[in-house]
């Protein structure tokens, strides 16, 4: 069993004990002082080893013989500093493999007695590099090698000090002239570093006593409450809050005074390389904890306990940049991520390493969120194991704060759905038919676009109510008709509940009556005939289907009233046919349908026209049927078509088409309907022409 010894009080070696102890890895973890024995205690039992009695064997090495030390299987803390000859009698008293060295990176000389007790006694060694994160490139920061540079350059000039860089250095600061009044330090709040300043006349106010991380917020409330001019800092990194210490200082406008990190000229890993190492010497399959978590509306409030619980215990986290923003998480490694594409492959970087990993969504995991899909690309994945954690959507929250249910309702989403074509026909079916419909959408554009929509298709007496940004401070619903729709202009996020007291019932069958139709003198065909021949078509919801030879509209129509989703071309040639087409199209208020003028198939040419139909009706074709066959079956190898038909040489056309290799399931059939006409007192049967109804499906490619 290889056994590790792991140096470091710091964030990164209480992230390898934890890393270690979650993956059962027998380590023994150093640390200087009891406040870093407390905080390592504290992370373990976090962790999930509260209980194991292996965490309460510590050893105080200033007080007790090495020899009387044993090993036990989980983790061991040793508090108390060692010089290079402890060192080495201990790698040998416990038959240590690897020695991993987590201290602080300005710690030189423990460092040097690690490298050369292990050098010594021929055993492994591995230095873990603080994390630089994000930093001003331009580095508008004075920058020194020491403290010593730190305190003339400081000695130099007049203003408050903030002085962040710990106990150690705070004998060199007070070489400041009028150190007393001019220095303000922040330490941690333990008993020695206490006396310590108290020794060296830091007290009172000057004296702020504080366990990190600290917020960039934090920093800057106390730049502005001491009146601070300069900030002297180490360059301590990431997990060292050197990032929210320069942006503070940046905000607030003063000059921060650097101490640069030797470790920059030193050889290492990174945390997670350091992971892999492990994972490598103990041959264990470690994988990482991936957690896909729904943010709810925004605001850190609305994210449920589990959600809120993850992401405190993450290491990494991915989100926009509007989530990440809402995250209090200041040790965890951001990425501005929520792309697969940019996701996956920090992931695989971050294989093997034992890492928890949390993806923040908008809303809820399973309601028009990116979640699903990502979910289905990581599930395989033998490096991680995968959870999803809920949020509460803007749905169950609007619907909360404006007292309506939504069990009853319509939920749809027009939320980066692309054009407006795209969406519009299900869209306006679903609030004609529905007397609730809650609406997702982005900013004040799609709230324009709802009042327009409203208006233009018979849908003036709904009312709306709009969610303006949900959770934030900001909140506010507005109670809109929809001509107030289109003057909406604050910028943010909505949510729109659409009320219709007028909602209809939607019929179940095809069968709009004939007299229904705006017709003048153009063709039409008949009720039962358009029935039929749409049975025959076997559409889908989503269908998208070609009317040759429209005439009136009236299979057209009657298609695009089956689903708000399917999408009709209405193909036409001559002018008072089209003008009629558009008429029926208004009076039946149908976005769903799209006219196109022109004679079949010219008008339909595949380089000319992008659609990708899965479904056709020829009621006319010029005497150019083949031509028309050759044109759909260049757009889609596999559609369904059906033709209508009266005369003989249309029919001599149909007759040929059992020759056609490209067809299959071919069906014709002829229908013919007499009506009733009263004559006097009797009622005789009128027939209709007889129609031809021809029905088949592509084939496929054909070779």
């Amino acid at each position: 069993m290889c056994k590790i010894w792991i140096f470091g009080g710091t964030t990164e070696g209480r992230l390898l004990a934890e890393y270690c102890s979650r993956e059962k890895i027998e380590a023994w973890v150093s640390v200087a002082s009891e406040y870093g024995e407390e905080l390592l205690q504290e992370e373990l039992m976090e962790s999930g080893n509260a209980g194991n009695p292996d965490l309460n064997h510590n050893t105080c090495l200033a007080k007790k013989s090495l020899k009387n030390v044993q090993a036990s299987s989980v983790i061991k803390v040793l508090r108390g500093r060692m010089d290079r000859y402890q060192m080495e009698e201990f790698i040998r008293n416990q038959g240590i493999h690897l020695v991993i060295d987590a201290t602080h990176p300005h710690a030189r000389l423990v460092s040097e007695e690690i490298q050369e007790a292990c050098g010594r006694t021929g055993v492994r060694l591995e230095r873990c590099l603080r994390a630089e994160g994000e930093q001003n490139k331009a580095r508008d920061w004075v920058e020194v090698d020491s403290i010593q540079e730190a305190v003339s350059f400081l000695s130099s000039v007049s203003g408050v000090i903030f002085a962040t860089t710990g106990s150690k250095e705070l004998e060199a600061l007070c070489q400041i002239p009028d150190y007393q009044k001019r220095v303000y330090a922040r330490v941690l709040p333990t008993s020695n570093v206490l006396k310590k300043c108290e020794k060296l006349g830091i007290t009172g106010s000057h004296l702020i006593a504080m366990q990190g991380p600290f917020s960039l917020e934090m920093n800057r409330a106390l730049i502005r409450q001491f009146d601070i001019k300069y900030l002297v800092t180490k360059e301590s990194g990431r997990t060292g809050g050197f990032l929210e210490k320069i942006k503070a200082a940046e905000a607030e406008g003063i000059t921060a005074c650097v101490i640069g990190n030797p470790e920059k000229q030193n050889s290492g890993d990174t945390f997670t390389q350091v992971c892999r190492k492990i994972s490598k010497i103990t041959g264990k399959t470690i994988k990482n904890q991936i957690a896909l978590i729904g943010t709810g509306m925004g605001n850190e409030q609305t994210l449920t306990m589990e959600a809120a619980e993850k992401i405190r215990e993450a290491d990494c986290i991915f989100g926009a940049e509007r989530l990440l923003r809402i995250i209090k998480n200041e040790q965890a490694v951001r990425y501005p991520y929520y792309l697969a594409a940019d996701i996956i492959p920090e992931l695989d970087r971050l294989s093997g390493c034992g890492v928890k990993v949390v993806i923040l969504f908008s809303g809820d995991t399973g309601f028009y969120s990116g979640c699903g899909k990502l979910y289905e690309t990581l599930k395989g994945r033998s490096d991680s194991s995968v959870r999803i954690y809920p949020g509460i959507s803007s749905v169950s929250y609007f619907a909360a704060l404006t007292g309506y249910s939504y069990q009853d309702a319509a939920v749809l989403s027009i939320h980066g759905h692309g054009a407006e074509t795209e969406w519009i026909g299900n869209l306006t079916e679903t609030i004609r038919f529905s007397a609730k419909t809650f609406l997702l959408m982005s900013g004040k554009e799609d709230v324009q676009k709802l009042g327009r929509l409203l208006q233009n298709y018979h849908l003036q007496n709904c009312k709306v109510l709009a969610g303006f940004q949900l959770s934030y401070p900001q909140e506010k619903v507005l109670a809109l008709t929809p001509e107030a729709c289109e003057h909406v202009e604050e910028t943010g996020l909505y949510i729109c509940l659409i009320l219709n007291p007028d909602a209809e019932k939607k019929a179940v069958t095809c069968g709009i009556q004939d007299e229904q139709f705006l017709r003048d003198k153009v063709p039409m065909t008949k009720e039962e005939i358009r029935a039929l021949s749409i049975c025959k078509l076997h559409l889908q919801k989503d269908s998208v289907c070609y009317d040759i030879g429209s005439g009136t509209g009236s299979i057209a129509i009657e298609i695009a009233k089956r689903s708000g989703q399917i999408q009709v071309y209405a193909i036409e040639k001559k002018p008072l046919a089209l003008e009629l087409i558009q008429k029926n199209i208004e009076k039946f208020a149908l976005p769903n349908i799209q006219v196109i003028a022109g004679e079949a198939p010219d008008c339909l040419k595949t380089e000319e026209r992008s659609e990708h139909p899965t479904h056709a009706f020829i009621g006319g074709s010029s005497g150019r049927l083949k031509e028309i066959l050759d044109v759909l079956y260049e757009k889609n190898h596999a559609m369904r078509i059906v033709i209508n038909c009266i005369s003989l040489e249309t029919i001599r056309e149909l007759t040929l088409l059992e020759t056609d290799s490209r067809i299959t399931d071919l069906e014709i059939i002829q229908v013919q309907v007499s009506r009733a006409k009263t004559v006097g007192g009797y009622h005789l049967m009128q027939g209709e022409n007889p129609i031809f109804i021809c029905s088949f499906d592509f084939a496929g490619d054909v070779c």
